[in-house]
């Protein structure tokens, strides 16, 4: 029997604390609400409490998901998170989760793409799916908890990064015209020092003068070319195009790395696609990692933007920097 994975359901969950960019204005001292509306379309975004943090997110995305799915959390073969803001440097934030919500039957671990991690990771889990009978029920989720790396002095990323998760349940079917059809990994190694936390881990352990100069907080180090992203994804589309036989036309919705919504459109308008075809979420709740493209699919799901049947291009970049497309007929 063929194998092939489909996306059963999704969820997701966002904190409760909603903070507005009027915040900053206070924060920063100087006024940036405006610019954030204006250029980034980012109105409001939520952080976690100070008790919350990456498995509290993951653990309620997984429950809808779960819910939505109609299935027990024994029936999942294997748990992906994928994040790089883990519960811990070690153990793995899935091992964490799979104990609290005694989901005795999965396999976990995590996957650190940064904010490519989640279409990295629908690659992986359909590939297990598709080569392995003993996987039929893979629960994946992008989770993101920046706040807790923020610099809040640092108006270049105190103002953009925000929490959430979201997860997908993808199931196991015969059906080889729906659910996965191609996908494509690429990445540029040259810019790995250009945005990241670098320290906390071997190169640079965290310690006191450490702390002091806020060098464990994610920081912005280098400019990236404003057309990276939009050449990158659009190339990747046109690849993503021929591998799955899917014309680009033909494409229903795009969930795109939501960073920057000029990206989003420039790759549209490099596709000679009208922008009504990529969903964007970062309006009220910031740019959320690898959580932002589970996150746009299931808003698009409730919103009516995506049915069943629907055909569509995940396209991911994160530092690194690794980028990730995947297609589905959902």
């Amino acid at each position: 029997m063929m194998r092939n994975a489909k996306i059963t359901s999704t969820g997701m969950y966002v904190p409760e604390r909603i903070v507005p960019n009027t915040y900053f204005d206070e924060l920063l001292g100087e006024k940036v609400s405006d610019w954030l509306e204006a250029n980034v379309h980012i109105k409001n975004r939520r952080w976690c409490a100070a008790d919350e943090s990456t498995v509290d997110l993951c653990e309620n995305a997984a429950k809808v998901a779960l819910d939505r799915a109609e299935l027990d959390v024994k029936d999942i073969d294997l748990l992906i998170v994928a994040t790089d803001t883990p519960e811990y440097i070690s153990p793995s934030t899935a091992s964490k989760l799979q104990y609290r919500m005694q989901m005795t039957n999965a396999a976990t671990f995590d996957l650190n793409s940064a904010c490519a991690g989640f279409v990295i990771g629908l690659d992986t889990a359909a590939k297990y799916i598709k080569a392995d009978e003993n996987y039929n029920n893979v629960l994946l989720i992008g989770a993101y908890a920046m706040s807790k790396y923020l610099n809040m002095k640092d108006k270049k990323t105190c103002n953009l990064f925000a929490d959430g998760a979201g997860a997908v349940v993808l199931s196991m079917t015969d059906d080889m015209e729906t659910g996965f059809q191609a996908s494509e990994q690429r990445t540029k190694g040259e810019y790995c020092d250009w945005m990241g936390i670098y320290a906390g881990g071997t190169h640079q352990p965290v310690t006191a003068e450490v702390v002091e100069n806020k060098d464990h907080l994610l920081k912005f180090v280098k400019r990236f070319p404003t057309e990276l992203n939009p050449s990158m994804w659009s190339d990747m589309a046109k690849v993503l195009a021929k591998r799955s036989g899917i014309a680009i036309e033909e494409v229903d919705q795009f969930l795109f790395t939501q960073i920057n919504i000029n990206s989003i459109w420039a790759t549209l308008d490099l596709l000679g696609l009208p922008r009504e075809k990529a969903h964007t979420v970062m309006h009220e709740y910031g740019y959320t990692g690898s959580a932002c493209i589970p996150m746009a699919l299931d808003e698009a799901i409730a919103l009516g933007k995506i049915k069943r049947g629907d055909k569509l291009f995940f396209i991911g970049s994160g530092g690194g920097l690794a980028f990730a497309s995947a297609a589905f007929k959902y």
